[in-house]
């Protein structure tokens, strides 16, 4: 797989796991506003929830693809 349809497949998986959560406006593709100058904890809060179920949405289809659901 290249290197740019990995980025695509990721770039819809955060879109999907931000959808999910009503948290579509921390997405940068979204909002491109600088925020170098926040508080690792802002961007932690606003971040985190997505990347973790970015991770939980991959668990889930890794299980699926292995139980040959």
């Amino acid at each position: 797989m290249r290197s740019n349809d990995v980025k695509e497949k990721l770039n819809k998986l955060k879109m999907e796991a931000a959808n999910e959560i009503g948290m579509t406006q921390y997405v940068k593709e979204n909002n491109d506003h600088y925020k170098g100058d926040l508080p690792s904890k802002v961007n932690g809060a606003q971040g985190g929830p997505i990347g973790g179920r970015m991770v939980q949405k991959m668990i889930q289809s890794e299980e699926s693809r292995l139980s040959g659901s």
